[in-house]
């Protein structure tokens, strides 16, 4: 099936190219990710394609979810899992398929603490965004979907620096040859900086959700 991914102009160039590889046509305008979906939605009507959202739609969470089921099945028992936050579909997923189950943490960059806002305002509002994660995180607002589904399951939200999540990177990378972007180690770097304090004996898994960024930069 043909696909056109529209991306900001700050999306990573290996990013950009990986897309292109698996055959989308890729159109990168916009400063950041709420001008790219503005463009994508208004292409979406143009054409009558079938519009497929980054992060708030069902379908789209309940993919991200399985990463939830499989933390189950591969886990001995489970109490806490940190997940980065910028629209929330990943977060809103994996939540729910650990309802009841394992309590889940989301982590914001202080420069984009989209459900961090809403939580305090208890509705999605907009927030201005900017740093190291918000090529991945840049989500101005919380999705419908990731908002009600942390209400509902008690999601917290802790933020973090930009100087804790690139240092959370470089330490994924040197002690461990882990490569992820800066919004993917943003989760990392809750548990490195004491954003986020687990409590004796609490079993705590950090999703790691995100490898597009240049080697040459770590």
């Amino acid at each position: 099936m043909p696909a056109t991914v529209f991306v900001p102009l700050t999306s990573p160039a290996v990013k950009v190219e990986k897309l292109r590889k698996a055959g989308a046509d890729v159109v990168q305008e916009g400063a950041e990710y709420a001008d790219a979906f503005n463009l994508a939605m208004a292409r979406a009507a143009e054409t009558g394609a079938v519009y497929c959202h980054a992060y708030d739609q069902p379908e789209i969470a309940a993919g991200a979810g399985t990463i939830g089921l499989e933390l189950l099945e591969q886990l001995d028992g489970i109490d806490t899992v940190l997940v980065a936050v910028g629209g929330g579909g990943l977060m809103a997923g994996i939540a729910a398929a650990l309802e009841g189950q394992a309590k889940v943490v989301a982590v914001e960059p202080e420069n984009a603490p989209t459900l961090h806002a809403a939580l305090a305002a208890g509705e999605p509002v907009d927030v201005e965004v900017s740093g190291v994660a918000a090529d991945s995180l840049g989500a101005r607002r919380i999705g419908g979907i990731g908002f009600s589904v942390a209400v509902r399951a008690g999601v917290d939200s802790v933020l973090v620096s930009d100087a804790q999540i690139t240092d959370a990177r470089t330490f994924l990378w040197e002690n461990y040859r882990i490569a992820l972007e800066n919004g993917a180690a943003a989760a990392y770097a809750a548990l490195q900086s004491g954003a986020y304090v687990p409590r004796d004996g609490e079993r705590v898994a950090v999703v790691l959700c995100g490898a597009n960024t240049d080697p040459a930069g770590l």
